[in-house]
């Protein structure tokens, strides 16, 4: 990266970091934009709530399936040229999700997205890097660090605005003036690299990308079509499997290191962060996509409250990140981690306990403890990740740790819409088998409506509050759900050995 820095004033400096973080800025919004609005695709698409989080786990899964290509592509075609063709695939990609008429127009245009949108953040952080001296490269990563965690306090807020003001389709148009400004900046002033010459085991990743394909497709239509009980699903489950042993089986015995090399996995607690970060990518955006559907489907909130609900995480976090920053090299990660974790079960669990009457505060309040939690998480994460890595799988280990992460959101989100969904099905069986004629509690109910049982209004005021009972529990049983993925990471903690202080410092400067 040196050749970057060369010869670059301050205020070149300052452009590049300005252009970059738009880039950035971008890819991180359209990552939440979109999920205050989901309610309102899924009936301009006419899509049902399974069919409605292809939008976001295509996008997610485009994204792991390319990220392991960026430095290969970094290499064959020059850090500022596929920076440029990553941000304008990706502003084309944008306006084309806003014109999309049907759900499979919107899910292969966001599959566009997540393709062109998978190098942004690691180029963005990789040219900070580089065009800032050693001497500055704090002052880069905090640069680059803030401007990650914007997007979670603007994507929700941004994303309600937009949609009460206009419509759904301009959290997608947004990005592209933005795209057209970062694209014409960098092009003037972001430095090129020089073109390396490097072999991509096509075949490795082909086994790769069909088992992550694979699963992402088990996940999504499993609910829907009942699981193993149709064909399709178990074909994915064992393509799934069959490209997972493939890769492996490939990579073990190909004398050359192919798309990344099987030894990272032989440090202990590499394997530990990748395992606890995949799981909480199921918590982290598992909340994140419930939420709006509860708040604007039950609690009927306007879009843009929602959007301004949902906001207390994203400031919290930066609060965590600004926290972290500060104190975490001083302290043991293993014990901030457990903190993080119990930060999130507290919020997450109050959650398990709202009703149909709870007030806007019961809300918000948990959203604090959440935000703050993950964040001492992540950076807790990245800091055992890459304490004890050899120095030669440096680049390999950050790949690996941002598609695991990638990976663990995408699971995250199909399990938890499942568990919600299957939830809300049994439940309204269930409740409904309380309502008939002979139960003193639904005849006392409808009587202060100055209704009865057998009125065509009092069935209807009947079937719309079994409608939204069952839901709400269907809500509290997914973030019960969250909750426990949440506790389950707590004994991977304790098999972590702690790094040593040199480490952590590396750590954080990699990070």
């Amino acid at each position: 990266m040196s050749e970057l820095s060369s010869d670059i004033t301050s205020l070149r400096r300052l452009l590049i970091s300005i252009a970059v973080m738009t880039a950035t800025l971008m890819q991180v919004l359209d990552m939440t934009i979109v999920n205050v609005a989901l309610p309102y695709m899924q009936g301009s698409l006419a899509a049902n709530p399974d069919e409605i989080t292809w939008t976001l786990t295509s996008y997610l899964v485009a994204s792991a399936i390319f990220m392991p290509l960026t430095g290969y592509l970094t290499d064959k075609l020059g850090m500022r040229n596929y920076l440029l063709i990553s941000v304008l695939g990706f502003t084309v990609s944008s306006a084309l999700c806003g014109l999309s008429q049907n759900l499979l127009q919107i899910v292969v245009f966001r599959l566009l997205q997540g393709v062109f949108g998978a190098s942004l953040v690691p180029l963005s952080q990789a040219i900070l890097t580089g065009v800032f001296p050693k001497e500055k490269r704090a002052v880069a990563m905090a640069i680059w660090g803030s401007g990650v965690m914007v997007g979670p306090i603007l994507g929700p807020t941004l994303g309600g605005y937009l949609t009460d003001v206009a419509n759904w389709r301009w959290t997608f148009f947004v990005n592209v003036p933005f795209g057209i400004f970062a694209l014409l900046l960098a092009w003037r002033v972001i430095p090129d690299t020089s073109r390396k010459e490097r072999s991509m085991d096509w075949l490795g990743l082909g086994f790769l990308s069909l088992s992550i394909a694979s699963l992402q497709y088990f996940l999504d239509r499993g609910n829907e079509q009942d699981w193993f009980g149709a064909w399709d699903i178990r074909i994915s489950f064992l393509l799934c499997i069959g490209g997972l042993l493939a890769f492996i089986v490939h990579n073990v015995f190909k004398p050359k290191r192919i798309v990344f090399d099987l030894g990272v996995f032989k440090d202990r607690n590499f394997v530990l962060a990748n395992v606890l970060i995949t799981i909480m990518g199921l918590g982290m955006f598992g909340v994140m996509v419930v939420q709006p559907l509860m708040l604007e489907g039950l609690f009927n909130y306007p879009v843009l409250t929602t959007g301004l609900v949902m906001a207390p995480r994203g400031v919290s976090g930066m609060l965590g990140m600004i926290f972290m920053a500060k104190y975490g090299h001083r302290l043991d990660p293993r014990y901030l981690i457990i903190i993080g974790i119990m930060l999130n079960v507290i919020g997450i669990y109050h959650y398990t306990h709202l009703s149909l009457d709870s007030d806007l505060f019961s809300i918000l309040w948990p959203m604090f403890f959440q935000g703050f939690g993950v964040s001492l998480i992540f950076v807790s994460l990245s800091i055992i990740a890459f304490a004890t890595i050899a120095p030669k799988f440096m680049a390999e280990a950050s790949g690996l740790f941002s598609l695991l992460r990638t990976l663990g959101s995408s699971i995250g989100i199909s399990l938890v819409i499942t568990v919600y969904t299957r939830k809300g099905q049994i439940l309204w069986n269930q409740l409904g088998g309380f309502i008939n004629p002979y139960n003193p509690a639904v005849r006392q109910y409808l009587q202060h409506m100055h209704l009865d049982v057998h009125s065509p209004l009092g069935l209807q005021v009947l079937g719309l509050t079994l409608t939204m009972q069952s839901q709400m529990l269907a809500f509290t049983n997914a973030f019960q759900f969250i909750m426990w993925s949440f506790i389950i990471l707590i004994p991977f903690v304790f098999f972590i050995k702690k790094p040593h202080k040199g480490g952590v410092e590396m750590a954080m400067a990699h990070d």
